[in-house]
């Protein structure tokens, strides 16, 4: 009896670590998927302080990204503006964000921030697993990070598309459309 205590220790452990892996895997994804979204995204200008102001992507809670958005971030640009992550408390919808990432650890906080946005020049990004969407949404579908777009609501905002990243996407909302 006492050896196979040890073992379904073991067990467990290996599946929990598991667990944690995919987890980890599914937010590095994430973490290269949201900056690269960036270069195909156009802001009008009033959404920056000024021409050279960074496109400032922003995470409301904890983060999920382990460091990983920092450092995809960080090797980037787009039309010349730095790109910067800041991470906000879930109840700070910032104007100065450009991309405001949702995570799905309080649904409230993240139906109230996308609320507070909509209509303003903000790329929200939702998590997989929200029953909010935002402009872009992730999904996991057979174990891939997948997204879709919400064309509609980046309109409202005054924010456009570019054709190349509506093509990636698993599904579009074409303008127009309620």
């Amino acid at each position: 009896m006492r050896r196979r205590l040890p073992a379904a220790a073991l067990l467990g452990l290996a599946i929990a670590t598991h667990a944690r892996a995919d987890v980890s895997l599914e937010y590095a994804v994430k973490a290269a998927y949201i900056p690269k979204f960036i270069p195909f995204i156009t802001w009008p200008d009033a959404a920056f302080a000024a021409p050279n102001a960074p496109v400032t992507i922003c995470v409301l809670g904890p983060d999920p990204f382990g460091g990983k958005l920092e450092q995809t971030a960080g090797e980037l640009k787009s039309g010349g503006r730095a790109i910067v992550v800041r991470y906000l408390p879930a109840s700070d919808a910032s104007a100065s964000c450009q991309v405001i990432f949702v995570s799905k650890e309080d649904e409230a906080a993240a139906e109230g921030t996308l609320d507070a946005v909509k209509g303003k020049p903000v790329v929200t990004v939702t998590d997989s697993g929200l029953k909010a969407h935002g402009m872009i949404s992730f999904v996991v579908a057979a174990n891939h990070v997948r997204f879709d777009i919400d064309e509609a609501a980046a309109a409202q905002g005054g924010v456009a598309i570019s054709s190349k990243l509506l093509s990636l996407a698993r599904a579009v909302k074409p303008r127009g459309q309620p």
